[in-house]
């Protein structure tokens, strides 16, 4: 049975990636970009995605299985190193019963709150800027 998958049209990713809609992008190369999320589940929560469209994480290439998990080990680092906050989490989600809600796989790096963990429930939404 496939994954049910939120709708892809349009990807809000790939729009972002072309900028044809603002958005703070950290880094970026060939294969993956860091993007700075709207919704701040955690200290400097952001996401990690390949430049590819690609839906969920089976679907990547070898290539950029590995360019994702180097981005986000250095998206990692840099949280420690800005926040120094005592915890990091990183999850990724695929089909909407896992709460995917964005159909370009993007792994999530954020690091844990002051009260600990991070936050899931409905998050103030931050500007592009």
């Amino acid at each position: 049975m496939p994954l049910e998958l939120p709708a892809d049209d349009p990807c809000w990713f790939c729009r972002y990636l072309a900028g044809t809609v603002p958005y703070t992008i950290l880094e970026r190369d060939a294969v993956t970009a860091t993007l700075v999320t709207f919704e701040q589940r955690g200290q400097g929560h952001v996401l990690v995605i390949p430049i590819r469209h690609v839906n969920t994480v089976i679907e990547l290439e070898p290539r950029e299985q590995w360019a994702v998990m180097d981005a986000v080990a250095r998206a990692t680092k840099a949280s420690i190193s800005a926040y120094d906050p005592s915890g990091v989490a990183v999850w990724q989600n695929n089909g909407i019963p896992a709460h995917q809600t964005v159909p370009h796989v993007h792994m999530h790096v954020a690091g844990t709150l002051m009260s600990g963990a991070t936050e899931w429930g409905v998050v103030e939404r931050s500007p592009p800027a």
